[in-house]
């Protein structure tokens, strides 16, 4: 767990510093026509993984055979798909009536070719839990495509930069991989290994796709009623909460996987990391979104200039529609794990309506109309996806939020620490260098006076760590 959070703080934190540069030069509509392409992106990536990544982790007894077998799968898929996608990239430019879209989409497309060349290598270093190995890489790859984009857009290249930061980083985590850790996959493809891992793989896949396109209907619907700018400010406002939010929930997809898979048949103790993970989890990420949501307006004019102020409405509200997410993987993971993904698929369909009936209602009142519709989805959404988990565990959603109760408490009052500093001093700089502190100061004394569980946890792993790398020096 500390070196995948190393590994997504280091990759989040690099991206965050180096995209607050990039932003500063760029225009929100060269974000916009990166973002028009997300759905299409978003969907190839899981096609190629085809749920196989998530198989083979939860099998007990896997062989080279499989991971063969899947590699060479994911090449066939990858080619089908770049193959599709320039095919259909006058028409994608067509429909968003963005004429730079059909070359944008063939260059970029290739990243999938690139990407099915890794996704073997880092399931199996997710599988032999080698976390620090996975640190390295994305943290080397993230750190030298953002200076790839950076320089590019201080040239001018304007789109072509965040174009470049995605492929470079891809071509670099390949590199790195062959690198870092050998491993050739055999020339053999076995139909019995195919089958058995997409018996498994297939549901995931369909819960994959289809809750990617909902999730990017946002997008693709905010990209054909509105402009390129407004499709910029919403995506960049989506890469601010998911700093945050993703982090945890990244964190949490990948470790919590393997750990639940490996303890899949001990039901006590799968029940017991369950229950665990979800209060660490909402003590993290509730603070950190209603934090955020407080701070954005003085951090966005700060950082990227008065050209990004109309996204502070859609972010606060994208905080208040992230901070479920995390919890909602855990649940969804808790089933997984125990190898349910036709379960996982099943509730992607029963939240579909859900999602797609807000968003058509909410989109002819406007953007921040949609991303109010979006948070109120996402708080339902998380009781949807905790009932079946919750029973299992006999941990359910309302049993969730009452555990949340501390957290919540410690949140309010650092909440009032925070609002004078935001309503009554002036300067932005000061606003940012106040209340961060402040703000986590309040959270962690409050916490601390409850005697929560969580926070215990907390300091126990502060003095393991100082103990493991100081003292002994």
């Amino acid at each position: 767990m500390l070196w995948s959070f190393i590994e997504k703080l280091s990759i989040y934190g690099i991206q965050f510093v180096i995209g607050l540069f990039v932003a500063r030069i760029l225009m929100p509509s060269d974000y916009g026509l990166v973002g028009m392409l997300a759905i299409f992106m978003s969907i190839s990536t899981v096609f190629i993984d085809s749920g196989f990544s998530r198989a083979l982790i939860q099998k007990q007894e896997r062989t080279e055979i499989d991971f063969s077998t899947v590699f060479y799968f994911n090449l066939f898929i990858s080619a089908i798909l770049y193959g599709i996608l320039y095919i259909s990239a006058p028409y994608i430019a067509q429909f968003y009536h963005e004429p730079q879209l059909t070359l944008i989409t063939r260059i970029l497309a290739l990243n999938f070719v690139i990407q099915a060349f890794t996704m073997v290598q880092l399931t199996k270093l997710s599988i032999n839990m080698d976390f620090k190995s996975k640190a390295i890489i994305n943290t080397f790859s993230v750190l030298l495509s953002g200076v790839v984009a950076l320089v590019m857009a201080y040239q001018g290249y304007g789109v072509w930069a965040l174009i470049a930061q995605t492929l470079s980083k891809t071509a670099l985590t390949l590199f790195l991989i062959l690198f870092i850790k050998k491993w050739v996959p055999k020339l053999v493809f076995s139909l019995d290994s195919f089958k058995s891992l997409f018996r498994y793989g297939s549901k995931l896949l369909a819960a994959g796709v289809l809750g990617t396109i909902i999730n990017n209907l946002y997008t693709i619907l905010i990209g054909r009623f509105f402009t390129a700018k407004e499709v910029g400010y919403y995506a960049k406002s989506v890469y601010f909460t998911n700093v945050l939010s993703a982090t945890a929930t990244d964190v949490l997809q990948t470790v919590t996987f393997p750990v639940m898979s490996s303890v899949q048949h001990e039901e006590e103790r799968l029940s017991n990391i369950y229950r665990k993970l979800i209060r660490l989890t909402m003590f993290a990420v509730i603070p950190c979104m209603i934090g955020f949501a407080l701070i954005c307006e003085p951090f966005i004019r700060l950082c990227l200039t008065e050209k990004w102020m109309p996204a502070v409405p859609i972010i606060q509200w994208l905080c208040m529609a992230r901070i479920f997410t995390p919890v909602s993987v855990l649940n969804i993971n808790l089933l997984n794990a125990k190898g349910y993904s036709g379960m996982v698929l099943k509730l992607e369909l029963i939240k579909a309506p859900l999602i797609i009936g807000t968003l058509a209602f909410t989109i002819q009142y406007g953007l921040e109309a949609v991303v109010i519709g979006q948070a109120i989805v996402s708080f339902l959404c998380f009781f949807i996806n905790a009932y079946i988990p919750g029973k299992m565990a006999n941990y359910g959603a309302f049993q969730q939020m009452k555990d949340m109760g501390p957290t919540l408490l410690a949140t309010a009052g650092m909440t009032a620490a925070i609002l004078p500093i935001i309503l009554f001093v002036p300067s932005d700089l000061w606003q940012l260098l106040l209340s961060i502190p402040i703000g986590g100061s309040v959270y962690y004394l409050l916490s601390l006076a409850q005697k929560t569980d969580e926070i215990k946890e907390v300091n126990t792993l502060l003095y393991n760590l100082i103990n493991k790398y100081f003292r002994k020096k």
